[in-house]
């Protein structure tokens, strides 16, 4: 085994010395570009970072109030209190008719159950402030992390005799199975109508029979409820609870409710009025759809899916579409047809996809760039250390829960550039090393560490500066703060990474790859000098 008589001063060389002879420096080259690659396939993928936005909402009702005295006597001392919570960024106030409303939302980054929790205190406690005709506080919170939806779904029908009641049910239950699928946080029906039995009264018929509208509506109340009620225990101590159940389940229980008696005759629904199983008629909103494919506009239902914080986009949109195939023949048989209108799991995927092609282009370049310049055996030991890098910075930010949305994207293409200087850095000073007059007396170990330990101290603290100026960012607050966190995170790690992987990997792939040029009219010098040579095993040649 040989050994240099050149004693490394600076990391950079001691790092080079420690792994050029080492067989587990191979070994570690395939680990590291192993779980980089793993950690590529399996880190969660999203087009945005998901940011947690919450708050609650403080709702006081008090009838018979004007909005003047709702302010006075709700909002304003509601809004001083709560001032006194600690993490509360904005407090909005509303002051209606009955009812006053307080709006709370908390600084980003702060804990949502603590701040729930202090929120949900901090009312009970002033609880005394309140008027005495004001109702029981409610205290609701929001949180808009899992709002955002990553598939939408536009259902219309394709069978005009289809009746709107069915197609509502049928896409409702498609809605309950979407939340069932793992990892989805919630679904949302947007533009649907919901289903309902519609009484068409003949206003003639109504006062012909000498009836108001008043006691049709009564006479519907009095059925359509569900009553529980509770009775006394029971001799052996038991709990009876009966209920009487909604008499309304078709349209045929709508007709039968009697209204009234007229001259000594019962008097029902179906005597003055038509009842029809259809939609909610007096909700006039619609969304409509319109595709190359349909030919014309039709109106449609939407389906929103949304997913839980921190987990693949891709994962769970695949998961999500491949329900829809097998809902899809069932859907055509009931002549509903759908069209996909966002996708945010492909296109998260096609993101990361269209950087690593990006990652691979910009090796390729580097590559023949440096070919030119150094020559291609240095440029391929360059070439190595982008994928190694990249593969550790996957890897930790990985371990670090991230994700990899656009701003981590962002961050690894901002350090790209950098990503490369180290490695450069070294090749270029062996490669003059190995080029120099006195390079043939030296041993091939020597001229390696010497050269990579000469440009440690410089490269670290060039490295080291550049690190420095990417810290500050993780300090910013608020939104912007939470969109530039992968930047400070990542950039760092991929620098510091370009180090280790410069000492380690260029002096080695070197020792592989390159030899000393030969150097004819030294050769009779040679002979004279042989003192400046490494020992191979300690003994002197």
């Amino acid at each position: 085994m040989m050994k240099c008589e050149y004693k490394p001063k600076d990391i950079a060389g001691k790092l080079a010395l420690i792994f050029l002879h080492n067989p587990l420096t191979p070994l570690l080259a395939v680990f590291i570009l192993a779980v980089g690659y793993l950690a590529l396939e399996i880190m969660p993928r999203e087009e945005d970072p998901q940011i947690a936005i919450s708050g609650g909402t403080i709702i006081v009702p008090m009838p018979g109030a004007t909005p003047k005295e709702i302010e006075n006597v709700i909002v304003k001392p509601l809004e001083e209190k709560i001032r006194e919570i600690s993490g509360i960024e904005y407090i909005y106030g509303i002051a209606k008719e009955n009812m006053g409303i307080v709006n709370v939302q908390y600084y980003i980054g702060q804990n949502r159950e603590i701040s729930n929790l202090k929120l949900y205190d901090k009312v009970m406690q002033n609880m005394n402030l309140l008027p005495k005709n004001a109702m029981q506080p409610l205290v609701k919170p929001f949180d808009i992390d899992i709002d955002i939806p990553i598939l939408t779904f536009a259902f219309y029908k394709k069978d005009p005799s289809l009746s709107d009641a069915k197609f509502y049910k049928i896409i409702k239950d498609i809605q309950y199975k979407a939340n069932r699928v793992k990892n989805v946080s919630k679904t949302a029906l947007k533009g649907a109508h919901k289903r309902q039995f519609n009484i068409l009264v003949d206003l003639n018929k109504l006062s012909g029979y000498h009836l108001s509208m008043g006691q049709i509506m009564k006479a519907v109340q009095s059925v359509a409820v569900e009553v529980p009620n509770v009775k006394d225990k029971t001799k052996d101590n038991k709990l009876v609870i009966f209920a009487v159940p909604n008499a309304i389940e078709s349209i045929e229980d709508v007709e039968n409710i009697m209204v009234a008696n007229y001259m000594g005759s019962p008097i029902y629904i179906k005597d003055v009025a038509k009842v029809e199983d259809g939609i909610d008629i007096q909700n006039f909103k619609e969304a409509r759809i319109w595709a190359k494919s349909l030919h014309k506009e039709l109106p449609q239902y939407t389906l929103e899916v949304s997913k839980l914080k921190g987990t693949n986009a891709v994962f769970v949109a695949n998961d999500v579409l491949k329900l829809m195939e097998e809902l899809k023949p069932k859907l055509v048989k009931e002549g509903i047809g759908y069209v996909l209108t966002r996708n945010y799991g492909k296109r998260a995927n096609d993101a990361v996809n269209e950087l690593v092609r990006h990652l691979a282009i910009t090796v390729v370049i580097i590559a023949i760039m440096l070919a030119f310049f150094l020559g291609w055996k240095e440029a391929l030991i360059v070439t190595f250390t982008v994928p190694a890098i990249l593969s550790i910075t996957l890897f930790i930010a990985y371990l670090t829960g991230q994700t990899i949305n656009r701003i981590t994207l962002f961050a690894f293409l901002l350090s790209l550039g950098l990503l490369v200087d180290a490695a450069i850095i070294v090749i270029e000073n062996i490669h003059r090393h190995l080029h120099e007059h006195d390079a043939v007396y030296k041993d091939m170990d020597t001229i390696l560490v010497e050269a990579t330990d000469e440009i440690g101290p410089p490269t670290n603290v060039a490295t080291i500066a550049i690190i420095l100026t990417m810290v500050p960012m993780a300090f910013v607050g608020g939104m912007m703060g939470e969109f530039m966190k992968p930047i400070p995170y990542n950039v760092p790690v991929a620098l510091l990474a370009s180090l280790v992987v410069a000492y380690i990997f260029t002096p080695y792939l070197a020792k592989k790859m390159l030899k000393k040029p030969k150097m004819h009219h030294h050769h009779h010098h040679f002979q004279k000098h042989p003192k400046n040579v490494c020992d191979i095993d300690g003994g002197k040649s």
